[in-house]
């Protein structure tokens, strides 16, 4: 990443000197087909319909296709590869994916909620396969054959006799600047040769080798940098800086101050980041005690003003309980940990703003800038480029309308804009602190006959879309409001988010408890309320079978009627060895949890061993067995890293972190202030058994491991120990004041 690489419309209309394809966005937004139109088509095609949104092919044969999801490391860019290879029958290094960028590509919105295989990988494959029709039938009519009776092969249309048309021999302008149809040729999945392979990750290489790999990686010509200095706590006010003595150190070029938005820019970065530290030893600010006890934070959270809903009722009055148990669980707020700190690369020139940011939504994030620098949207521009940590709204938003702000100041020169990392733990949108209580009732069969499940909890994403949620603009003097916080809705949900159970119980009610104003900032991460609530379910069901005498895993069967969720169950515990009467080694314990993401998207089961040391209350992932069903695998080494990263995620998540505040300010901003997990902690083994549904539609699976690895983990510590917990994170002092108690 030594100098940019600004492809614009102009260079993706050409190939080979010719003009192919016109590129249909305009802008990215012309295409988009409103509701009512025509019949629904599969995935994102359903609003931008035309084919050459998604694939583009050239007279010399070269191959490109389109996505507007941003890649976080799901591998999605080597599935979108090979979905678009196989459907055109090329080989896979012949096609190229260009993803989230407003001059290009679709206006796809946010890379969340385990989407991109589901709308976007489903818009490639159907548009792949029509463009391979089209081809077809153009090269049967110049063939003068029947189209049945030709075939495809490395980017060619071969007749009966040997005769042979390449792709970039039958292109012609417009060619394919159609509307896609409803349904379309694919081929059959006993035919695949490139869908349904580990292809390795085109990602990885530059990752483990220390290559360009990231934003944090870019290095442009003429490009400076700059530091923020952030306020100390939410709400403060800067009362007072001196700037003159920053002004004449070594190689500084500009402070740049907005109301309480602080920046210096440097020539060089050590410059940049000496030159922050002395402006923040200048800045004087006015602060005032506004943060919760944090040792209180259920109560506070229970107490808070909310919106309450009745999110799913059912009831059986002929059915009863004869045992009835009760159960609270809460989660602190949690940080993205992003190893690498937010990083964000703008250059403003002729009018025109450009920047390079790991955003998950270019567009949404364009709107925000442009509407922070009164800019129109079409002056501004959004290319999305991977950033070293995420899955969530971490501070990369920020640090992309941090970078757009300062190069409205320096026109023509590019600037680099990193975060600190106290400005990452401390300033970063949070996973919610959450509250969940529940009660059940067992009949005298041992099944559950009445569930009772609520959920505290606020919007679980603050995402841009509005100048106001960028830090930015919050600070500038003439600031932008915060939005209102809204939940999200259903059936997808975001603090809800797998509230409702997926298990079949003849009596159910569930409460989403909607808290529209909360403590610390915070916004999406991953798998939202999925996370909490599938811990709080899949520990209570743990908690239920043991009340009724049962295995885990046989109670959970007796009461799931959905035949892919069970197979899923069976399959984990199968390939871990589970058995009814499971014994563990000294020390040891061995849990078992479930769920569907979403009720609607992938489904997970895994079963775990765990180590507990019970001097020191110490617990470790010894080893996990998953199985997942994602429908169609595309990549089953992207679904195996996928699940694999979910459960590392979370045992430290659910082992190790908790944002921690005092009445003013946030204090977790270190590794040291905020634990995660460590190498000498990961698991010995993790074991991903995955159920491959040939001809299914793509379920995606970025996310569906998280709420089953908590579970899990959870179930078999307390399966080691005997002694249940419920507030995460289970940290190595809860335990041992457990063991003690």
């Amino acid at each position: 990443m030594n100098g940019p690489v600004i492809l614009d419309r102009r260079s993706v209309l050409a190939g080979a000197g010719a003009l192919i394809v016109s590129f249909s966005l305009r802008g990215a937004s012309a295409q988009e087909q409103k509701p009512g139109q025509g019949p629904e088509l599969p995935g994102s095609l359903a609003k931008f319909p035309y084919l050459d949104s998604w694939i583009r092919i050239d007279a010399d044969g070269r191959i490109t296709a389109f996505t507007g999801k941003a890649e976080l490391g799901q591998g999605f860019r080597t599935a979108f590869q090979q979905i678009a290879a196989e459907q055109l029958d090329v080989a896979f290094d012949a096609v190229k994916v260009i993803t989230a960028d407003t001059k290009l590509t679709a206006n796809e919105g946010y890379t969340s909620g385990s989407h991109s295989m589901q709308d976007s990988g489903t818009a490639i494959l159907h548009a792949a396969a029509q463009a391979r029709g089209l081809l077809m039938a153009d090269a049967a009519r110049r063939f003068g054959l029947p189209a049945e009776t030709l075939r495809t092969e490395n980017a060619a249309v071969i007749a009966p006799d040997g005769r042979r048309l390449s792709y970039g021999e039958l292109v012609a302008a417009d060619v394919l600047h159609v509307q896609a149809q409803p349904t379309s040729p694919l081929k059959d999945p006993q035919t695949f040769k490139v869908m349904g392979q580990p292809v390795p990750r085109v990602d990885i290489p530059a990752k483990v080798t220390g290559g360009a790999a990231y934003v944090q990686d870019m290095r442009l010509p003429g490009m400076v940098h700059a530091r923020v200095v952030r306020p100390p706590s939410y709400g403060a006010e800067l009362v007072e800086c001196d700037t003159s003595t920053i002004e004449k150190m070594p190689g500084v070029i500009r402070i740049v101050r907005d109301g309480n938005f602080l920046a210096v820019v440097a020539e060089k970065e050590f410059l940049a980041v000496k030159a922050m530290q002395a402006l923040a030893a200048a800045a004087k600010w006015r602060e005032s005690a506004r943060l919760p006890n944090q040792n209180d934070l259920p109560n506070v959270l229970t107490k808070l003003p909310s919106q309450d809903f009745a999110i799913f009722s059912r009831g059986d009055a002929s059915v009863t309980g004869t045992r009835t148990i009760e159960a609270t669980y809460t989660r602190p707020y949690q940080s993205h940990g992003s190893i690498g700190p937010s990083c964000a690369v703008a250059q403003f020139a002729d009018g025109a703003m450009t920047v390079w940011t790991h955003t998950q939504g270019v567009y949404p994030d364009r709107q925000a800038i442009a509407e922070m620098l009164g800019m129109p949207q079409p002056s501004v521009r959004l290319i999305h480029v991977e950033g070293s940590g995420c899955y969530g709204h971490n501070g990369a938003d920020d640090a992309a309308a941090d970078a757009a702000l300062i190069a409205r100041a320096l026109p023509g020169r590019p600037v680099r804009v990193q975060w600190m990392r106290e400005q990452e733990h401390g300033w970063e949108p949070y996973g919610p602190a959450m509250v969940t209580k529940l009660n059940a009732s067992l009949d005298e069969g041992g099944k559950i006959a009445d569930w009772n499940f609520a959920v505290w909890s606020n919007t679980h994403s603050m995402r841009p879309g509005g100048a106001g949620a960028l830090l930015a603009a919050q600070h500038m003097s003439k600031s932008f409001a915060v939005p209102a916080p809204k939940p999200l809705p259903l059936p997808e949900g975001g603090g809800d988010r797998n509230a409702i159970p997926i298990y079949n119980f003849p009596n159910a009610h569930v409460m989403h408890h909607f808290i529209p104003a909360m403590p610390l900032r915070i916004s999406a991460m991953r798998a939202l309320g999925a996370y909490h609530n599938v811990f709080s379910l899949e520990s209570f069901m743990d908690e239920l079978a043991d009340v009724a005498g049962a295995d885990p895993v046989e109670f959970r069967l007796k009461h799931l009627d959905d035949q892919r969720g069970r197979a899923v169950v069976e399959k984990a515990a199968q390939e871990f060895g589970w058995s009814r009467d499971r014994k563990a080694p000294p020390n040891r314990g061995y849990g078992f949890a479930f769920a569907r993401y979403k009720n609607l998207a992938a489904y997970c089961a895994i079963a775990c061993e765990v180590e507990v040391d019970r001097e020191t209350g110490r617990a470790r992932l010894v080893r996990a067995v998953a199985a997942v069903d994602a429908g169609q695998v595309v990549n089953p080494d992207g679904i195996t890293n996928q699940i694999e990263g979910a459960i590392v995620q979370s045992a430290s998540w659910t082992l190790y972190e908790s944002v921690a505040f005092d009445d003013t300010r946030i204090t977790s901003i270190d590794w040291q202030t905020y634990p995660i997990l460590r190498f000498n902690s990961v698991p010995d083994s993790i074991k991903v058994h995955i159920i491959n549904r040939p001809g299914q539609p793509f379920l995606g699976s970025g996310e569906t491991g998280q709420g089953p690895a908590a579970a899990s983990l959870a179930n078999a510590i307390a399966h080691a120990t005997g002694k249940r917990l419920r507030d995460l994170p289970l940290s190595r002092k809860k335990i041992k004041d457990a063991i003690d108690a």
